[in-house]
């Protein structure tokens, strides 16, 4: 019931426009919890967890919400990590963020560790990194039939991003230490990029020129320029980087620094840190919100959702959720 008020109510907010910017986002946060296999929705306006949804499954660690705002996607990865013993999962969990619960699961008939969900701004379909396939699956969200994979060429991808023409997708492959390039139209793998020994997340500057991914065994992020597909820079780090996302208006990075309890802020005209801000423990994920006026992060340790004023670089407020908070998703409203 309380899903039902809260989307009723936050369809009916009124956001008023402030001088010479855009309106701020309406939607609101999603978050997946690792502790208790549950997800939770985030009121943004009211700084508090509205609602939580049991995802019946361990463990969802990513979560994608349908462009339309209504449907939430949850990958059970399994209750190991990446390249670590634990259960295979085989399932995507599918939350009606109406009414708070699952109401349609993806099965892909064996243990795939599904894990990093993404909408094609091209197509609407639904790409999630299978790892024991090193493969990206391709799924109707609407059917929630599996239509096809592409191959990653690499074990663990576990981590996906995707230009926004819907043409490349990018796949973090963790020990390997690699970035794979896969063309989303014709299904296939363009090339393998080597980066570092180990590397996790990826994500992609504004306009696509870059793509970044962080160096487990350095501080550093690494910098690939999508052009030539090779890696260009390497942008030292007060400590290892984790989850990282770019500002919309393609002046700034923001990345978690989880062993130091930090984030950074990079500004990508001159690929350097100028500024960092002390967070609770163990930062995972970066969401901006699309307005890019607010940042939100995941911090698992303490179970908590950063708040941070992107343009004035402070942090708003901390949002507690569930135990292990870690993928984030934003769900728009209509």
């Amino acid at each position: 019931m309380f899903c039902v008020s809260l989307a009723v109510g936050l369809a009916g907010w009124a956001f008023a426009e402030p001088p010479g910017g855009p309106a701020p986002s309406r939607g609101y946060l999603l978050v997946a919890n690792k502790g208790d296999d549950t997800l939770s929705l985030v009121d943004i306006n009211l700084g508090i967890q509205a609602a939580v949804v049991q995802e019946g499954g361990t463990t969802g660690h990513e979560v994608a919400a349908s462009p339309d705002g209504r449907r939430a996607f949850v990958p059970i990865y399994g209750s190991g990590g990446v390249g670590k013993a634990g259960t295979d999962g085989r399932l995507i969990k599918v939350v009606d963020l109406r009414k708070c619960e699952v109401v349609g699961t993806v099965d892909f008939g064996k243990g795939m560790r599904p894990h990093c969900p993404v909408f094609g701004p091209r197509d609407g379909l639904l790409y999630v990194t299978t790892e024991l396939a090193n493969s990206v699956a391709i799924i109707d969200p609407w059917t929630l039939r599996i239509l096809g994979s592409i191959p990653t060429g690499s074990r663990q991808s576990h981590m996906l991003a995707i230009t926004h023409d819907g043409l490349r997708g990018y796949t973090a492959n963790v020990d390997p230490g690699s970035v794979s390039v896969l063309d989303l139209k014709a299904r296939k793998l363009i090339t393998m990029i080597p980066v570092a020994t180990i590397a996790q997340r990826i994500s992609l500057s504004a306009d696509d020129r870059w793509a970044f991914t962080a160096d487990q065994t350095k501080l550093r992020l690494i910098v690939i320029d999508t052009e030539t597909n090779t890696v260009s820079a390497s942008i030292p780090l007060p400590g290892l980087g984790y989850g990282t996302a770019a500002t919309p208006d393609g002046r700034w990075l923001i990345v978690a620094l989880p062993a130091v309890g930090m984030v950074g802020l990079v500004d990508l005209a001159t690929m350097s840190v100028v500024h960092t801000l002390n967070l609770p423990r163990a930062p995972q994920e970066v969401l901006i919100r699309p307005d890019g006026a607010v940042a939100y992060v995941s911090c698992d340790a303490s179970g908590q959702i950063a708040v941070i004023d992107v343009n004035n670089w402070r942090l708003e407020r901390l949002i507690a959720v569930g135990p292990v908070a870690d993928g984030l998703g934003w769900a728009k409203l209509n």
